[in-house]
């Protein structure tokens, strides 16, 4: 019996495919490695698609896809967001995504993207801190302990070489999780008490909390000169964790305007307030922070063009390795108009009530007949 095309065949990346990836790379170099092709798609950002995700909003949460395409791929992600779902002891953030070839449009690639987006949400904001975080900075306040802190932290630390971060969460046994996972990492981990306490001395300044709400994480006197505030837990309409007068003393740098100002921070400012596009400070078309006083603030709240370089990081990734499995996801018969003959030639000689499908053997694909 025929076998499956090359071409119905996709890689699929697993959960368990995706840890092994990662612990074969090294995180630190996974991450580098992501924020390498984040940043060669920022530079090339004119030749996507663009449009903010498609976002189907519930009392408990919301979910969403985020499409782009560059010309020759597309690719899109599915994921969610859920606030309530800590409580239940389920994830807040849960993802799939799929790159797809624009010429024949077959899928290329289907991978999670739970492990992958908490990968690439820490690499952009790497990067963003890259080109805004003051000269020399070393520590960082990671506020908010969730599933994100460690990722950020290490992120921070491959790219931006911090070797110091500060942990605050209202929820003490958050901090102490992020503090036990990252022992031996090659930070000194501080645990702190309070918000105030955890932006002593920091350079760098990471909120990422998950009530639904708008919230003031950090209030206007608590921000001094001289810092770049990475802010990335406001991703909804109606979620901030900033107080408005902050943004009034900072340059604020976005992903995209359109979606920024409908689910960021600057969901709180006019429509017209001024803001920067990251792409435009990575190719050089505009300067980054403006002198040693200046605060900058990176508005965070994930766009479908870093999915796409997460994916595109993956696809060359997992290139001659292991990490995947080759999965029966396309119909592609021998005579692309005989798709029903396929169908017909792959009819088991007998079958009895209930008998499921693996037990029949394999099917076939090709022209060659299986029955009379």
């Amino acid at each position: 019996m025929a076998q499956p095309s090359d071409k119905a065949l996709v890689p699929f990346v697993s959960v368990d495919h995706m840890m092994g990836l990662v612990h074969h790379l090294g995180i630190e170099e996974a991450l580098r490695g992501l924020a390498d092709y984040i940043e060669a798609d920022f530079r090339r950002w004119e030749k996507f698609d663009k449009s903010p995700r498609v976002a189907s909003h519930s009392d408990v949460g919301v979910i969403e896809l985020m499409p782009t395409s560059d010309g020759e791929a597309y690719g899109f992600k599915y994921v969610n967001g859920h606030p309530k779902n800590t409580s239940e002891g389920l994830q807040t953030v849960t993802a799939f995504g799929l790159l797809a070839d624009v010429y024949t449009g077959y899928p290329v690639l289907l991978s999670e993207m739970t492990l992958l987006t908490a990968l690439r949400t820490a690499a952009t904001s790497a990067v963003a801190a890259k080109y805004l975080a003051p000269d020399g900075a070393r520590c960082m306040a990671m506020i908010g302990n969730g599933a994100q802190a460690e990722f950020q932290s290490l992120a921070m630390k491959a790219i931006c070489g911090i070797d110091t971060v500060r942990l605050y969460d209202i929820d003490a046994s958050a901090t102490r999780k992020v503090a036990r996972n990252l022992a031996g990492a090659g930070l000194r981990v501080v645990e702190c008490k309070s918000a105030e306490e955890s932006i002593e001395g920091a350079q760098i300044i990471t909120t990422c909390t998950a009530d639904k709400q708008y919230a003031t994480i950090l209030t206007d006197n608590m921000v001094g000169s001289g810092v770049h505030i990475n802010a990335i837990g406001g991703d909804c309409p109606g979620k901030t964790e900033l107080a408005p007068e902050i943004l009034y003393r900072s340059d604020i740098f976005v992903e995209f305007p359109e979606q920024t100002r409908i689910e960021g921070e600057i969901q709180q400012m006019a429509p017209d307030h001024p803001v920067t596009e990251l792409w435009q400070l990575i190719s050089g078309a505009v300067p980054g922070r403006r002198g040693s006083d200046a605060i900058t603030l990176f508005d965070s709240v994930g766009f479908a063009i870093e999915d796409f370089s997460a994916l595109r990081f993956l696809r060359d990734a997992i290139a001659g390795s292991g990490f995947f499995t080759p999965l029966d996801l396309l119909a592609d018969p021998d005579d692309p108009r005989d798709l029903f003959g396929m169908l017909r030639r792959a009819a088991p000689r007998s079958v009895r009530p209930g008998q499921p499908p693996a037990a029949l053997g394999p099917t076939a694909r090709g022209s060659t007949p299986s029955v009379g």
